[in-house]
């Protein structure tokens, strides 16, 4: 039994998420039926994190056990070749220990979330991006968000759904930048709850649009409660960026 390291790129617009579901279509069930057509092997495949319904990924890791002697590249253009023409792409294949694990060896995750801050349509990015009509100011966004970062109970951010065992998490970094129209929140943590993100990223764009201060922010926040968030952004520009592994 071999153990491979995964790195996936997908489009999240077609899946209800990464993690099988019963009743739509999955990232982790696209890939597993291909392993089983290269294979013939019913094989689970365990990611670094599990994105919603809509969200992407750039650089999602994976892994997965393979009894089948098969050289890495092989076996990641043969999973390309399987997953046509489902938006789901293998970037890289190795081999690793058996007892490397994608989610319990990961010391760290990044998510991107992408604004495009203009009144026109989007006619290339539209599923990929959130568009906000109203102008933005980065700069109150950013100073905001720094309330966010260290360790808290990010209650008032976490889904109703959220299976953490706690709210506590930590934001190591958050920063946010605007690139002509586009304004990029960048994040990082050790794990995340459901929606957080997201539901961060809601809230900043009050700040930016000045209906909030970074003062409703932290109230939000130590509210601890859900019924204080402002308001959840919808999954379209949110992207798996990277996970993070002891070297």
């Amino acid at each position: 039994m071999t153990r491979f390291r995964l790195i996936v790129e997908y489009d999240g617009r077609p899946f209800m998420g990464w993690q099988r579901q019963s009743h739509g279509p999955s990232v982790q069930a696209v890939i597993e039926q291909a392993i089983k057509d290269v294979t013939q092997e019913d094989a689970v495949v365990h990611a670094a994190g599990r994105t919603d319904a809509g969200v992407h990924a750039e650089a999602m890791t994976a892994h997965v056990d393979i009894a089948r002697a098969i050289a890495p590249f092989r076996l990641m253009e043969a999973l390309n070749a399987k997953m046509r023409p489902h938006p789901v792409a293998i970037l890289a294949c190795a081999e690793v220990a058996e007892d490397w694990h994608a989610r319990f060896s990961c010391l760290g995750r990044r998510y991107v979330y992408r604004i495009v801050n203009r009144r026109a349509p989007l006619a290339l990015d539209q599923g990929r991006a959130w568009r906000v009509i109203q102008p933005l100011d980065a700069t109150a966004m950013h100073e905001a968000a720094q309330i966010l970062l260290g360790t808290h109970d990010f209650t008032t951010f976490r889904s109703v759904h959220c299976q953490s065992a706690s709210p506590v998490k930590s934001i190591d970094r958050i920063t946010i930048q605007r690139f002509g129209d586009d304004i990029e929140v960048d994040v990082a943590a050790r794990s995340f709850l459901h929606h957080q993100v997201r539901s961060m990223v809601g809230c900043l764009v009050l700040v930016g649009q000045g209906k909030w201060q970074t003062a409703d922010l932290k109230a939000a926040l130590e509210a601890r409660d859900r019924a204080a968030l402002g308001f959840n952004a919808p999954p379209d520009g949110l992207y798996f960026i990277a996970a993070h592994y002891p070297s």
